[in-house]
């Protein structure tokens, strides 16, 4: 059984920095994709940043050049680091890998992690 914890949200004053953590367990050797997501209060889920086997990274505009997302292998651990941080980057946090599967892609997300950027 997959499994996703996230770690390292909090909080931060503005400009300040975060780096979020995500160890996954169980078999993701068919992972295709593995990415971050937030969710604002009143918002729809949004993507932040993706990592594909390739490996490419892509950023959501809103994060770019602020925000790197990485992988150790070693650790099962895939990261997110934030820097300058806004009031509008407050959100939960979650953490997804999408494995490849016969049945086509399958969704695997973390509990969340909460980030608050605030003075």
């Amino acid at each position: 059984q997959v499994q996703l914890v996230e770690s390292g949200g909090g909080l931060v004053q503005p400009g300040g920095s975060l780096r979020l953590s995500c160890t996954t367990s169980g078999n993701i050797f068919s992972w295709v994709v593995m990415g971050w997501y937030r969710q604002a209060p009143g918002k729809q889920r949004e993507l932040v940043a993706t990592l594909n086997n390739g490996p490419v990274t892509s950023y959501a505009d809103s994060v770019k050049g602020r925000s790197t997302i990485s992988r150790d292998i070693a650790k099962n651990t895939l990261y997110l680091q934030m820097n300058s941080l806004k009031p509008e980057d407050t959100a939960v946090y979650y953490c997804n890998v999408k494995l490849l599967s016969g049945r086509g892609l399958l969704d695997y997300w973390g509990q969340g992690t909460q980030v608050t950027v605030s003075s």
